[in-house]
């Protein structure tokens, strides 16, 4: 038998890689749909593409790298033959793992001391490196390499920090550079005028020099995060490769990585850098010979799409709005189900009052006493829920009073009283938040979609972290598991977890 050329990395669109040395194959966190998300929100993927898993070369292995709904997609995994093992680091949730199963898969944990081999092709999945921010703490992120080979590996920093175990292996000689670094750009920035997670409505604190530009997206990944791999040569970027749900401006800006690459190996000579676009191959040879790329042909773009995008991508840089407004991202909750909506919405207010103390927020929040207006009493943060129950247009407030913790509701004014009042608030549908809780969607759907806010101090010190750190897969595995059922459900799949 012939020795295998190399590895073969096939890019599937934001952050899923197929993986090949010609005999076996990999699939890394296969989002193989046209979209993903959860129940029937879609964030489609960008740029559009279809794969044709008949003609996919059938993988021997999946890895799963972490929980998010942009990794993880249980009807992509529902393509795949139930025969297919998946492996997934030691800190995924349980949820995630009961779901998989549910669907008839087999889910196997690994840490960095127990490589996954899949024929001739080596897995190790290394932990998160220790300073990586806490709603990505779980991911695992992967080196991959032909067994009994070194020197060609390529390293997969799937959004985290490089891991601090693979730093000490490279710093011993353990392991050499990698050949190939895999970057993720989750900048997901929206063009000035548009809705973004981490604007900040405080007049002064929102505006074109406050949204990230391409120029520091390229500093972030190729220059602060690949730091600690002196010595790797060649670079590929992903992420950023979905729209949100009736996103008015079509993709986020720097999600074109072909037009990064292209700049970044003008602009600095410390390694060449790939941009593949979705069918695109990558070969990493195993002597030093340059990596090369070529099409797979069971991915197809669809450029209709992809130009019907770009051109209102185009009109809204041309002719900005002067406020976008917002709209829920769910869909409308049925009469019959208001009274559930109502009762899980009273029943958690309670908790995410308690909750709120422990988080960047909180804590600042309690530690701030005077404001705009001059001293502050016990409200520090508002909640602000737009359209409740059967009075379309209004708005209910409730103003958390740190001496309790509780929410205390209050009359509602306009926003800009409200700004001038509270040093922190949060402006979300009511029907988007009852869905997290109905398990109908995730806290990333909601705040990516529909939300608002403002705040003082740092951009992590804005209630849409806390809200991440409350509602997240990490902390609430309930809702999660609550989510996963739907999606299990609408496969066919009727099981509670």
């Amino acid at each position: 038998m012939a020795a295998p050329a190399g590895l073969e990395l096939t890019f599937l669109g934001h952050q899923t890689w197929h993986i090949t040395d010609g005999l076996s194959s990999v699939l890394l966190d296969p989002i193989l749909a046209p979209a993903f998300g959860a129940g029937t929100l879609e964030f489609e993927i960008w740029p559009p593409r279809t794969v044709d898993t008949t003609r996919m070369p059938a993988p021997g292995a999946v890895i799963l790298s972490h929980e998010h709904l942009d990794h993880f997609h249980l009807p992509s995994l529902n393509l795949l033959n139930r025969a297919t093992p998946i492996y997934t680091g030691t800190t995924t949730p349980t949820a995630v793992t009961d779901a998989i199963a549910a669907l008839g898969f087999s889910v196997h944990r690994r840490d960095h001391t127990q490589p996954v081999a899949i024929g001739d092709i080596e897995v190790t999945l290394y932990p998160a490196g220790a300073r990586t921010l806490f709603w990505e703490k779980r991911v695992a992120q992967p080196l991959i390499r032909l067994a009994g080979t070194t020197g060609s590996d390529v390293f997969i920093g799937v959004d985290a920090d490089v891991s601090d175990l693979y730093i000490e292996q490279l710093a011993n000689g353990a392991n050499l550079p990698p050949r190939l670094a895999v970057v993720s750009n989750n900048a997901q920035t929206v063009p000035y005028g548009a809705l973004g997670a981490d604007n900040n409505l405080l007049p002064g604190l929102d505006g074109p020099r406050n949204r990230t530009t391409g120029i520091e997206i390229l500093n972030n990944l190729l220059i602060d995060y690949l730091a600690p791999l002196e010595g790797v040569k060649e670079v590929a970027l992903c992420g950023n490769g979905f729209t949100a749900p009736r996103s008015p401006h079509g993709p986020f800006l720097y999600s074109d990585h072909a037009v990064l690459a292209d700049a970044a190996n003008q602009l600095q000579h410390l390694f060449r850098v790939h941009g593949p676009r979705p069918g695109d191959r990558l070969t990493v040879p195993p002597g030093p010979e340059p990596i090369t790329s070529s099409r797979a042909s069971w991915v197809t773009p669809d450029p209709y799409t992809e130009e019907r995008a770009m051109a209102a991508h185009r009109k809204f840089l041309a002719e900005p709005p002067q406020q976008v407004s917002p709209t829920p991202v769910t869909p409308p909750l049925r009469e019959d189900e208001w009274d559930e909506a109502c009762a899980l919405v009273a029943d958690e207010l309670p908790r995410m009052a308690r909750e709120l103390i422990a988080t960047r927020t909180g804590a600042l929040a309690t530690g701030i006493h005077d404001y705009l207006r001059g001293p502050l009493g016990a409200h520090r943060v508002v909640l602000r829920l737009l359209d409740p129950p059967g009075r379309p247009g209004s708005i209910d407030s409730y103003a958390w009073n740190i001496t309790g913790p509780a929410w205390d509701e209050i009359e509602t004014t306009n926003r800009e009283e409200a700004m001038a009042a509270f040093p922190f608030g949060v402006e979300i549908y009511f029907q988007d938040l009852a869905a997290v809780f109905l398990g109908r969607a995730q806290i990333w759907d909601v705040v990516g979609g529909s939300y608002q806010g403002w705040h003082v101090g740092e951009s992590l010190d804005s209630p849409v972290y806390a809200l991440f750190a409350i509602y997240g897969e990490h902390q609430r595995p309930d809702l999660a598991a609550r989510c996963y059922s739907h999606s299990l459900a609408a496969l066919g799949v009727d099981v509670l977890l």
